[in-house]
Order: structure tokens, then sequence, then C-alpha cells
């Protein structure tokens, strides 16, 4: 941060030089390059750091902010505007911190690095407030906030800065009293002490009570209380009874009418509380030089935290600013100068006094754009304009947000300014003088990378010298590079700005109607002063009025009036802008309702499609199932596999077809009243008929048709509602004719799946012979049998192993009975084959 400078103002001229002085505690150190010169007092800039002194808490802060001023260094400016943006990060968390009670510990700290020295605890007390609260901000940026959404790593560098004082506070924990005195746990001896001295004042006090009650029934005392005298406990006795009292007189009162005895019983007692008393000052001086030495060892950490703290506070101080005037940071840039609704700080506060809302302005000086000529009528905001510029460029400078929605500055060398009546009797420098005086000092002063500002450039003289010495010295300042801006009344100037590039026109705007200044700054066209206009708004005599109008010269009329009717079509275009962009605004609502609405009427279709969607996939699963099922037997599993893989891609060619036809449909509107838009569906169901549904896979009679979409049906004693779309298919009533029974070759074919057999169909055997063969080789020819028959539609076949040992026979058995087709085994009788035969019956 920028720390505690001295201003020496030279003259009258409102320049200052500025010379550094650089405290200890100081935690950033002083910027590289501060300004050379400045005009801060003309441009406001210490009124506009009382305001933002106002906001830091202690007086020591309150002197470091007071004491901040513009740097050249970037990088310190940069700090700066980024540490105020992570405080005020903070601040919007709801963080807060309390800075009261930090003051220059510097001295103090000094004295503590000397061998033997002692501080008193009221001092103590106070170095131990700002180690706490180093201690305390420490806390806070290890643990910021939990809402806090930014990191801060400006204010974690700066905080790097204070040390952990962990041991020093456990140190000095509970040693000090709040009202700065020893606590008693100071030490064990003083603790000692002041209990013993406790007993002895007790002590005393109970003789002396004791003596008072024997005085008191002689009349001798005048109240009966014990009164401290000198550190010694004494009585008050009436002067004309004090010879009754053997005792050290210790005074009078006021009045003269008592006297303060201290008892000859009590005086040895008084004599050791008062040798106690003083091994107590002993044992307090000890602590405090213990405690002294200690607090040096620390002196240079507590140092660098009292500076950190006092950095600390200037960025709170900056950040609350800040948020009560709506500012931001400034972009420090080579672009150029621009500003965004910008106000004056300082007007803004006055006004906010009195309830009246500041007008902004916004203005553009980039890219080769070096000077700025400001028309406009008496009291329209010129010097306002121009204080504004130049104070929020020292701002920015400083590191402190200023107030508008955008401010873009490039670092200057120097602001200068003349502003201002200069009149001055003493040095007999008339109101022109001091201007040329001052102007020539800049002149002499300003460089590529400065900012002038100058107001009412070439008036208090006659008009056509003023306007030549103001055109040369705009060229003077145009050739120097400098960026200038200026106010002026004088065509010349106007005129000079049309024709010179670099060069630019500007007004503050006059309501022709009302007869009122607007305030508005109006970029790329020069203004009329309208003096005439405004003398007849504030009751000029008419007369005078006309005649002036009258007095004008030809040409400087057609320049008023070109110039007013230029303002009113500048005036119409901006309300025409105005209008436009009302109405694109208009536009962009109703296109944004209208988005709405379809989006509405969009998620409204979805959620109609996802229904169906639904309902393809039941007739999907549906069908699946069904396909799945005719082939669950083993051996037909075997058989046709690969045709019930065909059969499932054809599912997926249809449900894919039926999707594509559904939302194609759903899109196009074409599905709306369409019964056939719904493939999925199952027409023409009638009462009475039997179908079949998905959800359950059983069948159910349909008893009433509720809609087009639902359906009653009745399964056993159950009666149910289910949509249409649950219909697989119908399997019997009026509208279903009963098919014959199939083979399950034939059933397969009915449904679309290609079955060869190797013999003839229908002509499979119904009778095999494995006598002879091995088991492993009689089984599988039996399996292909046993396919067979099942195929062909053979309800009972036999199997001829011969008897033997049996083992061929009973593993031929034993295998039939877990075959998947296979229904029952058994035996034929004795004339048929007995045991060297199987009979097989087969499932149906």
């Amino acid at each position: 941060m920028k720390p505690a400078r001295f201003i020496r103002y030279q003259s009258s001229v409102n320049l200052c030089v500025a010379e550094r002085d650089f405290p200890m505690q100081q935690p950033n150190g002083p910027p590289p390059g501060g300004l050379k010169y400045s005009s801060a007092a003309v441009l406001e800039f210490p009124s506009l750091m009382q305001i933002v002194r106002g906001y830091a808490s202690s007086e020591a802060g309150q002197a470091y902010v007071a004491a901040l001023e513009p740097s050249t260094d970037r990088e310190w400016i940069a700090r700066q505007q980024q540490l105020t943006s992570e405080i005020r990060g903070y601040l919007a968390a709801g963080g807060s911190f309390d800075f009261s009670g930090l003051f220059d510990a510097q001295e103090l700290l000094d004295k503590s690095r000397i061998q033997g020295a002692a501080l008193a605890t009221e001092d103590l007390r106070d170095i131990l407030l700002i180690v706490d609260r180093a201690a305390q901000w420490r806390n806070v940026v290890l643990q910021p906030p939990v809402s806090m959404n930014s990191a801060w790593p400006a204010v974690e560098e700066l905080t790097a800065g204070v040390s952990d004082f962990s041991d020093l506070l456990k140190f000095f924990g509970h040693k000090i009293a709040p009202d700065g005195t020893l606590d008693d746990h100071a030490s064990p001896e003083l603790a000692a002490l002041r209990r013993e001295m406790e007993k002895q004042k007790r002590h005393i006090q109970s003789s002396l009570q004791v003596f008072l009650r024997k005085l008191s029934e002689g009349g001798a005392t005048q109240d009966e209380v014990i009164a401290i005298r000198g550190e010694r406990f004494v009585i008050p006795v009436k002067t004309e009874q004090r010879r009754r009292v053997s005792g050290v007189i210790h005074g009078a009162s006021s009045s003269g009418q008592t006297v303060f005895i201290e008892p000859l019983e009590t005086i040895e007692q008084n004599n050791e509380l008062v040798r106690m008393l003083e091994d107590e000052q002993a044992e307090i001086h000890r602590i405090l030089v213990q405690m002294t030495e200690r607090v040096g060892r620390e002196a240079v950490a507590i140092a660098r935290a009292s500076g950190v703290l006092l950095e600390l506070e200037l960025q709170f101080a900056k950040a609350h600013f800040a948020n009560d005037y709506g500012c931001s940071p400034a972009e420090i840039t080579n672009a150029g100068l621009l500003l965004e609704n910008a106000r004056h700080p300082v007007l803004e506060r006055n006004l906010r006094r009195k309830q009246i809302a500041i007008i902004p302005i916004s203005l553009s000086m980039t890219g080769e754009q070096r000077q700025l000529i400001i028309s406009g009528p008496n009291t329209g905001g010129k010097t306002v304009c121009l204080k504004t510029v130049g104070l929020l460029a020292l701002m920015a400078q400083a590191g402190i947000p200023v107030p508008a929605e955008r401010a873009q500055f490039p670092v200057f060398d120097a602001v200068l300014a003349d502003i201002g009546d200069y009149q001055s009797i003493e040095q007999n420098l008339s109101t022109f003088s001091a201007h040329v005086t001052n102007i020539d000092l800049i002149s002499r002063t300003a460089t590529r990378d400065s900012l002038v500002v100058l107001d009412e450039l070439g008036s208090a003289t006659d008009p056509e010298e003023g306007a030549a010495l103001a055109v040369s010295i705009a060229a003077h300042f145009r050739s120097r590079d400098s960026r200038t801006i200026i106010s002026t009344h004088l065509t010349a100037l106007k005129v000079y700005a049309a024709n010179v590039d670099g060069v630019l026109n500007a007004s503050l705007g006059f309501d022709e109607k009302t007869m009122q200044p607007t305030y508005a700054l109006r970029l790329g066209v020069p203004g009329a002063s309208a003096g005439i206009n405004i003398a007849q708004r504030l009751g000029l005599n008419q007369e005078i009025i006309d005649a002036a109008r009258a007095r004008m010269g030809t040409q400087t009329r057609e320049i008023s009036t070109f110039l007013d009717r230029l303002h009113e079509e500048v005036t119409q275009l901006s309300q025409q802008k105005l209008t436009l962009s009302r109405a694109q605004k208009e536009t962009e609502t109703e296109k944004h309702r209208l988005q709405s609405e379809g989006m509405t009427e969009q998620r409204a279709k979805v959620r109609e499609l996802e229904k169906k969607l639904e309902a393809l996939l039941r007739d999907f699963e549906y069908q699946a199932r069904e396909a799945v099922g005719a082939v669950q037997e083993r051996a037909a599993a075997q058989k046709l596999s690969k045709d019930a893989e065909r059969r499932i891609a054809k599912l997926r060619r249809e449900f894919k077809e039926q999707f594509n036809s559904s939302v194609v449909a759903h899109h196009t509107g074409a599905d709306v009243g369409d019964e056939n838009a719904r493939p999925h569906e199952v027409k023409h169901i009638q009462v009475g008929d039997t179908v079949k549904l998905k959800s359950l896979g059983r069948n159910a009679r349909v008893v009433r048709k509720i809609d087009e979409a639902m359906l009653e049906v009745e399964m056993g004693a159950m009666k149910m509602r289910v949509p249409r779309e649950d219909i697989a298919e119908i399997v019997g009533g009026r509208n279903f004719q009963e098919k014959p029974a199939f083979t399950p070759v034939q059933s397969a074919r009915a449904r679309g799946i290609s079955v060869s057999l190797a013999e003839g169909e229908g002509q499979a055997a119904s009778e095999i012979h494995v006598i002879g063969q091995n088991v492993e080789e009689a089984t599988d020819n039996v399996e292909k049998f046993i396919d067979r028959a099942f195929l062909a539609g053979h309800s009972q076949v036999r199997v001829v192993h011969g008897s033997g040992m049996g083992i061929l026979r009973k593993a031929l058995r034993q295998f039939l009975k877990t075959h998947p087709h296979v229904n029952k085994v058994s035996e034929p009788p004795h004339h048929e084959g007995g045991a060297g035969a199987t009979v097989v019956e087969l499932k149906q």
C-alpha cells in the first residue's frame, strides 16, 4: 500500500509534489513510483479520502487510509485492486472483522527490546490486542466462510506476514485483566502476597472497628467508617476530640472539622501492610520486566502483523466504500480511457444528503483520440464532468474501485488540472493571470503519459483573443500527445475539434422545452452555450433578452440555430433508438414467451410419445416372450435356435418400423384420431371376445367397452380395467375362428419359422433298436429319435435295447425320465418285449 506522504503545495498553483516517508510497519512497502505531479486537491481527492477514511474504525487505520495516494506502478495498482475485490467477496459471503483499538505500537515495541525495560500493564494489554486480532485474522484466512465461492490468493499472500502467536498468547493468558491490571494468576508469588495482604487488611479493619465502637459511645468520632490515607488505615475523629485518641494524625478533611488518626494499636499492623505492598510492587515489576522481554523477542513479528492489520483495515474500508457507492475495479490498460455511467463520489455523497439522484456520465477516448472538447450550457455539468474523469483516474491509480459500471484507464505519470477561480489579491493575480500561470506550469510538465483537464479554456479575457489562445493551448497539448479534456463555450474550439484528427467534440445536453440542462454527456456533437436561453429561464427582463438576440451576429445566430437543430435531431435519433431498443426487448420477451409455450406443448407431446413407446415396448416384450416360449424345450431349441434368432431379428425390425412410424406420425400429427397409425393395438375388439393380455400373459373375456382406449375384462371371478394397448390378440369369440390343432412343427411354421426334417413329414418311426450299442452311442441315437417323434406329433414310442446285464436299459430309462419331451417311462408287458424294451409316452 501507499504509505504516509507529506504534501507541499506550490503557491496558488493547484499542483502538488509528494515526498514519501515510509513507517516500519508497512507490510507491502511503498509503491515503486508515485505521481510526480498531481492536482489532487483541485480534483477533491482529499475529500474523497475523508469519505473512505470514515469506513475505518481505529485511529491508526483512519490515518493509514488518509495517507493513501496514487502510484504509477502497475503491479502495485493491480495488487490493491485484487485485495479490495477479494475482501468484497469475503463481505458478500457474510464475513466481518473488528479493527477497533488498533494503534501505532512502534514506540512501545522499540522500548520492549531494551534490556530490563518494563512496559506498563496498559501498554502490554494494548499490544496483546494487536496480537490477538492478528491471530483471529490468521484463523479466518485458514478457515474462510463456507459460502465464499472464490479463492483469495492476494489476501492469503498478505496474511502470510502474520506469524503464529499461539505460544505468546498462551504465555499471557489470564495474566492481564481487561482494566489493565495484573491478575493474581500472573505468578504464584503474586497470588500468595495478595492473599496475605487481604488477611492483613481484614485484621486491621477488625481492630479499628472495635476501637471505633468505643469512641462512638463518647461522641468522639465523626462517622463510624474506616478511611485510607497513604496506604494506611485510619479513623475519622472530630477535631475537638482528637486528644482523646492516641495515635498519628494523617491529615484533616477539607472543612477542618475532621482529622484522620492512625491509632497506636494499629501502627505496627499498618507497617506490616505497607511492607507487603512494597513486596507486591517488587513482584509486579519483576513480572512486567519478564512480560516486556517476552514481547521484545516477538517485536519484529508483532510490528509486521500490525502493518498487515492496517493494510487489511484499508482494504475493508475500500471494500465498504465500493459496496455503498456501487463501484467497480478499474481496468488498467494502454487501450485508452473509457467510462460507463461514472459518478463523482463527493458530489454523490452531497446529493444523497439532499435525496437527489446523481446523473452519471459516459465517455470514451480510445485509440488515437487524444483530446475531448466538451461544450454545452452554463450550469450544465461540464466542470463536474472534468472533475469526475480526473478524480476517478486518481482513484484507479490509488487502487480504489471507482463509482462506475465500467472504467478503463492507462497509467498516467501526472494528473494535471486547471479548474476554478484562482484570483488572488495578495499575489496581485487576476483570474486570467492565475489561469495562465497554472496552464504554463502544466504545459511544461505534461508528457504523452499525462492526463490534462482544463476548465473554461480561453475565458476571463477578450473573446477573440481568448479563442485564439485556447486553440493554441489545445494544439500545444495535442502536439505533446497528452490526453486532454477541455471544457469551453468558444465556437473556435468546437470548430478545431471538428477539423483536427484525434480530437473529439462532446456536449452536455440542454432541454429546450424545459430550459433545463440534462447533464447527459453526448460524444461526437458540439453543444450550444444557450446563455440567452438560460438568462431567460432565470427571469432576466424580456426586453434585454430580445435586444441580446438582435445584437447577435448573423454567423453566430446561424451557428446557434444549426447546433440547436443538430441537437434536436440527435435527441430524436436517441428517442428512436430507445424506442427500437424497447421494441427489441418486447420482441425478445415475446420470443421467450412463445418458446416457453412451445416447450410446454413439446413436453406434453413427449409425454404422449413416451406412452406410445411404452405400449410398443410392452408389445415387443410380449412377442419376444411368445417367441422364446416356442423354443423353450431343449430339443426344439437345438433345432430352431437359428430360426429363433431370425425371428427375434424380424421382431426387432418390426419394432423399429413401428417406432419410426409412431415418431413420424407423432411429429406430423398424422396419428391424431387415426387408429391405423397405432399398429401395436389390436383392432375390432367386441364384447364377448376372449383376448390374451400382454401384461399377465393370460386369457380374459371382454365384458364391456368403457371407451375407445379402455376395456373391462373378466378373468374367472375377477374383473379389471385394461387399456386397449394391453391386448395381445383375440383368442376366441365373435371375431375368432378356431384354428385346427397343429403339431409343433406346424405351429412353428405357422409362426414363420422354417423347419425341415430328415425324414418325410409325419413318417417318423415309432420304434428304435439300439441293441449292441454302448451307452453313449445309444443315448445320442435315442435323443434324436425322441426329437423327431415329438416333432411328428407321436404320443407314444418304443425303445428296444435288449435285456443283457441291464446296464444299457438302466442308463436309457434314467435319461428318458429327465428328457423335456417325455411325460412317462414304463416297461411293456412280457409278450411285447418286457425288460428288453421301454415304452415312452410323449408330451402333447
